[in-house]
């Protein structure tokens, strides 16, 4: 009875993770999680170039991924997760996106244009 019981629960805290975890869209919400937690990924895009260019990065499920980004040209990152992210990217400084992977994996970032694989992230549990 106690494992039954315990296999329930798991699966009533997977759930309810997989319905609050991410968000996508080109914004952010705030939220009250401390900025040292995030893993923060700056990204630079010039004269058809990226930096990073198929780095991996470590990422712990629920963590917030902060994608800064500066480009000059327009562009679209993609977020291979469940659910997926695309944000667009502008030819301009300061740009920051962020969301969260709630599967653990691996997740890749990657540019749409420019046909290149940003970052891989590894997230565990």
């Amino acid at each position: 009875m106690t494992h039954r019981r315990l296999r329930y629960g798991f699966v009533t805290v997977v759930a309810g993770s997989l319905l609050v975890g991410c968000s996508s869209g080109a914004g952010s919400e705030p939220t009250d999680e401390p900025a040292s937690a995030a893993r923060t990924i700056d990204i630079r895009i010039a004269n058809g170039a990226v930096s990073p260019a198929n780095t991996r990065t470590e990422a712990a499920v629920g963590q917030r991924i902060v994608l800064r980004v500066d480009s000059d040209a327009t562009d679209e990152l993609h977020v291979h997760s469940a659910p997926t992210h695309t944000f667009p990217v502008a030819a301009a400084s300061g740009q920051q996106f962020d969301f969260t992977v709630t599967v653990p994996g691996r997740v890749e970032i990657e540019l749409h244009h420019l046909g290149r694989t940003v970052t891989t992230l590894l997230v565990r549990q």
